[in-house]
């Protein structure tokens, strides 16, 4: 099995619905977010037209984060997801300018929560002060047999979740059927986080 995602930049609206799931799921820090929707514009002024690009973790199979970890706290799980060892991280940032998509994040350990402690209780363990955390595809949620949170809250179902490694699965019949496409192709770091295009647009400017 290999987990995987696919993003439909037809349905994607821009309603930051993922975001902020990703955000409460994982009690992040203010300002931080593993999830985010860039705004995507083509065309001249006045026939201009606007898409977003949702971003998160595209957990690579060869990721360049897992290769330049002096202590092999990035590390890849059987199943595919790229994940982070809190107790082997020394903070050194390495996979942060390894990684080219921009979607990790130093723990400074302040301002969790709004400041406080979440309503559920204790923040998790990759919020440890000093390490480097990100989108783990909430790993939490899969072993319980949950979608991720950012998939569960798309309100137009912009986000699909499931084994790339099924050929029948709904991921992966939308990748061959869709002309499925990823991010930086060619750095060969082989995303498992897909897009499918939207109909009559060229890609522009990004906008944060």
């Amino acid at each position: 099995m290999k987990y995987g995602m696919v993003v439909d930049l037809n349905r994607c609206i821009g309603c930051h619905a993922c975001s902020l799931a990703c955000k409460i799921e994982n009690a992040t820090s203010k300002g931080v977010f593993w999830s985010r929707v860039f705004q995507l514009e083509d065309g001249l002024y006045p026939n201009v037209r606007r898409a977003y690009l949702p971003r998160l973790c595209m957990h690579c199979e060869n990721p360049a984060c897992v290769t330049v970890c002096p202590t092999k706290a990035t590390f890849k799980s059987p199943n595919g997801l790229v994940l982070v060892d809190e107790s082997k991280c020394i903070g050194c940032k390495a996979c942060m300018l390894a990684c080219p998509y921009g979607v990790r994040y130093f723990n400074d350990g302040k301002d969790y929560f709004a400041g406080g402690t979440p309503p559920w209780g204790e923040l998790p363990e990759s919020h440890k002060e000093g390490t480097v955390a990100k989108c783990t595809f909430c790993s939490h949620r899969i072993e319980e047999g949950l979608d991720p949170a950012c998939v569960e809250a798309c309100p137009t179902r912009a986000r699909i979740f499931g084994d790339l490694d099924d050929r029948e699965s709904e991921i992966s019949q939308l990748i061959q059927s869709r002309q499925g496409f990823q991010l930086r192709p060619e750095l060969n770091l082989k995303p498992c986080v897909y897009y499918l295009p939207p109909r009559g647009f060229t890609f522009g400017e990004e906008k944060a």
